[in-house]
Order: structure tokens, then C-alpha cells, then sequence
């Protein structure tokens, strides 16, 4: 007589209780960051309109945008969305050469997926220390 087979594992969507549990891989944490930072680009993407269309009506408002500028939550939020834009671009040519099946190996797109955040995250880095007035 044959043995029992052991009951097979079931697969099941994931619970909203068991997210913090869940361990994303790199390649799927960098995608879901794409998609964010699109998401913040795209929403502020009318208020810098206003600003800049206000910069350009007269020297007088140049300077009163200048002057708001200054504070440190929109300094705050300037580096949020360079980080938003350069995190962006950088994971949108990964995934347009992804599309070109270039690096599609998990390796590669493992390694695709870290050279995002070591260049995106340097970057806006750097970018922060220049409009804190650093250097």
C-alpha cells in the first residue's frame, strides 16, 4: 500500500496583519519607491507650476519666492522631490533596460536594484548639503 503523500504547502495572499513580517526583496522595495516618488512628482508637480509662473510675472514676486524658499521645511521638501526625481530617473532607465532584457537574471536585477539607491541616494545627499549651504 502506498504511503500518504505529505499535504502540499498552500500559498495565500498575505494578510494586512502579516506586512511588517513580510521580508520585500530589493528589486520589489525599489519598485514600490518608484512608484512613490512618481507619486510626489506628480503631485507637486502643479504647485511648482504656480511657482515658477509666479517667479517669472515680475522681480518683485522672484524675490518674495526667493525669500520663501529659505525656510527649512521647503528646503525639506525640495530635497524630498530631487530625491523623488533622481530616484525616478534612475530606477525608470533600470526597468527600460529591464524592458530590453538586459539584467533580467535575479543577480543582475538584484545588483540593478542596489545601484539605484548607491547612486539616487548619494546624489540627493549631496544636493541637500549644497541647499543647507554646507559648501
Amino acid at each position: 500500500m502506498p504511503e500518504a503523500a505529505k499535504p502540499r504547502p498552500q500559498f495565500r495572499n498575505i494578510h494586512v496583519t502579516q506586512i511588517a513580517k513580510y521580508r520585500l526583496p530589493l528589486a520589489g522595495l525599489i519598485s514600490i519607491l518608484h512608484r512613490i516618488s512618481g507619486l510626489l512628482m506628480f503631485l507637486f508637480l502643479p504647485f511648482l507650476l504656480y511657482l515658477f509662473d509666479q517667479s517669472l510675472a515680475s522681480e518683485n514676486t522672484f524675490d518674495s519666492i526667493k525669500e520663501f524658499s529659505q525656510s527649512v521645511v521647503v528646503k525639506l521638501i525640495i530635497l524630498v522631490l530631487v530625491w523623488a526625481y533622481l530616484h525616478h530617473f534612475l530606477a525608470g532607465l533600470r526597468h527600460l533596460a529591464m524592458d530590453l532584457h538586459v539584467g533580467l537574471d535575479k543577480n543582475a536585477a538584484r545588483n540593478s536594484a542596489a545601484g539605484v539607491l548607491l547612486i539616487s541616494i548619494p546624489l540627493a545627499v549631496l544636493v541637500g548639503l549644497k541647499l543647507f549651504g554646507v559648501f
